[in-house]
């Protein structure tokens, strides 16, 4: 079982920079790959960025953050980070962190386990 508690989360204005934290409870953190998640008012859930197990040598985002966003991991703090720069209004939405116990990148929501409760990030033009 793991716990998942999202926090950063704020108003900011476009082209500005938030960073989001993941704290995960147990001590498996590290076995996990880790994800994060969005979903804005009237839309599905989408994918982020995925972040491997262990090391987390392997990072993958969607196109639409790629060069804005970077994800990283603490296995020590248990704890994964999303590090959001140039923000856009589109950006707009509560952002959920999802642990996967499984071997591949996954970018589909039904493959995640465990998810957060998430942490509303609002960007104003």
């Amino acid at each position: 079982q793991v716990q998942l508690v999202e926090s950063g989360g704020g108003l900011v204005q476009a082209g500005g920079s938030l960073r989001l934290s993941c704290a995960a409870s147990g001590r498996t953190f590290s076995s996990y790959n880790m994800g994060w998640f969005r979903q804005a008012p009237g839309k599905e859930r989408e994918f982020v960025v995925f972040i491997s197990r262990n090391g987390g040598g392997s990072t993958y985002y969607a196109d639409s953050v790629k060069g804005r966003f970077t994800i990283s991991r603490d296995n020590a703090k248990n704890t994964v980070y999303l590090q959001m720069n140039s923000l856009k209004p589109e950006d707009t939405a509560v952002y959920y962190c999802a642990a996967d116990p499984g071997l591949v990148v996954t970018t589909t929501p039904q493959r995640y386990r465990y998810w957060g409760q998430g942490t509303q990030v609002t960007v104003s033009s």
